[in-house]
């Protein structure tokens, strides 16, 4: 295990700009904004090449016990109590505040190897700003610019010296077999609470406020032998109200994890139905080409006559998705979590099944044979074979002619076939079409002098006939 180092501190002080520069990433969502942080964020410092070590940024200890603040406040101390060192942030700029002490007073009373770090000392007086934090008794005062990068080198030489060899932290692995899976839907749907659920602690600030969570967060975990990244995100809400910069990250944040996942769960609420903001989600899985499952959630609230008006609209408004499981959950109480793994398991090995060139082909002559293409303006389109492009999602490359006059009805008959004799459920299949390109299109016959004496002639011959 990897050493783990938290940055603690009060809100806005540059933690997660130090976050992005100690683990050179992107990771944590940065804004002038106060508050931006919430969930802890877990990254890996590779500067220094022979020592790494792991850092978790935390949102800022704002003072307030209740609500959204006092929730990110007992993540930043759940980060500290667990870490093997403690950055204490301070802001140089604006210099110590009552805040800071109050901090500062309880990490004393946590007893953890701590270092005092001044961030933001960029145009300042270095001199007058490490004065100005002499109050505070530590023995050695960094100093830093996390936005310019400056001191850096000098930070992770410290924390190197004072960290041990073997740590509490475990690093987000790159095994293959992991199955990733992303929690995605409008706000307020219940992500954060399912994967509170799943792994059995308050990993995740969860709250009836909408947008509580800003920043997309990968836990791992292992469920009965087999290993999992969850990947929960931020909510998505359609373009038009989609007006701060904050949320405008989020959905980018929110995108990308839909695009690194393997499996994307989205998340419906079962006392709402399915909305145009779930729409939205919704597209944007399918134009990533990721396996799906839908989550309905909040189910265990609903009376016999709900659920069956919540079936009804169910089947109609999800009938082009037809192919991805629906499962009945409660995040909250922790039922049909069992079905919801059984789903994911066999998305996940519909997605990444790899087919063998003879197989496919065996299944578009029987398809072809037992459905030919329908004639388009007298002629026929002609499949001449298939191979494998690809998987997660499955992608069929046929070859053949006129397959730009192939009805999308047809298109569909082929997907259709290929998923049922294929077994292939919870996941998108994609066909694409190639035609043969015509060697001598652009081409011009050039005669010899030959062939020009001898049309000649017989051109001659033909007038003669005349």
């Amino acid at each position: 295990m990897l050493p783990l180092v938290a940055l603690v501190g009060r809100p806005n002080v540059g933690k997660s700009t130090l976050f992005n520069a100690l683990t050179r990433s992107r990771d944590a969502l940065v804004h002038d904004q106060p508050g931006v942080t919430r969930d802890r964020n877990y990254g890996v410092c590779r500067l220094d090449e022979a020592n790494a070590f792991l850092i978790v940024d935390t949102g800022g200890i704002a003072g307030d016990e209740q609500g959204l603040a006092g929730a990110t406040a007992r993540q930043a101390r759940a980060a500290a109590a667990e870490a093997d060192l403690i950055l204490f942030v301070v802001d140089g700029r604006e210099g110590p505040s009552a805040l800071d002490d109050e901090i500062l007073a309880w990490l004393r009373k946590l007893s953890r190897p701590t270092l005092l770090l001044v961030n933001k000392i960029d145009g300042t007086d270095e001199q007058a700003v490490r004065a100005e934090f002499a109050r505070y008794g530590f023995s050695d005062v960094l100093a830093v610019s996390a936005a310019h990068r400056q001191g850096l080198d000098d930070l992770v030489d410290e924390v190197v010296e004072r960290l041990p060899e073997e740590g509490s932290g475990e690093v987000l692995d790159n095994d293959p077999e992991r199955i990733r899976v992303a929690f995605v839907g409008r706000p307020n749907v219940g992500k954060s609470t399912l994967v509170n659920r799943l792994l059995g602690e308050e990993r995740m600030i969860a709250s009836e406020v909408p947008g509580t969570t800003r920043d997309s967060i990968a836990v791992d975990m292992e469920r009965d032998g087999r290993p999992y990244r969850l990947i929960d995100t931020a909510g998505l809400r359609r373009k038009s109200r989609v007006d701060e910069a904050v949320e405008k990250f989020s959905v980018v944040k929110t995108l990308q994890a839909i695009e690194q996942c393997q499996v994307a769960v989205l998340l419906l609420d079962a006392t709402e139905g399915v909305t145009d903001q779930d729409a939205s989600v919704l597209g944007a899985v399918l134009d990533a080409g990721r396996a799906l499952v839908v989550a309905i959630n909040k189910w265990d609230g609903l009376s016999g006559y709900q659920r069956e008006q919540a079936e009804a609209l169910l089947s109609r408004k999800l009938g082009f998705v037809e192919w991805a499981e629906a499962v009945r959950i409660s995040a909250l109480h922790g039922s049909g979590l069992r079905e919801l793994f059984r789903a994911i398991h066999r998305a996940h090995a519909s997605a990444t099944h790899e087919f063998s060139t003879a197989e496919v082909n065996k299944a578009l002559e029987i398809a072809y044979e037992a459905n030919p293409p329908p004639s388009v303006r007298g002629h026929v389109s002609k499949l001449r074979y298939v191979h494998p492009g690809g998987a997660n999602p499955p992608t069929f490359i046929v070859h053949g002619t006129r397959l730009k006059e192939l009805p999308d009805s047809y298109k569909r008959y082929l997907e259709n076939f290929f998923r049922k004799r294929f077994k292939l459920v919870g996941t998108p299949v994609r066909f694409m079409f190639r035609e043969g390109s015509n060697p001598y299109e652009g081409k011009k016959n050039v005669l010899s002098e030959r062939q020009i004496a001898k049309k000649k002639r017989l051109i001659r011959h033909v007038k003669r006939g005349k």
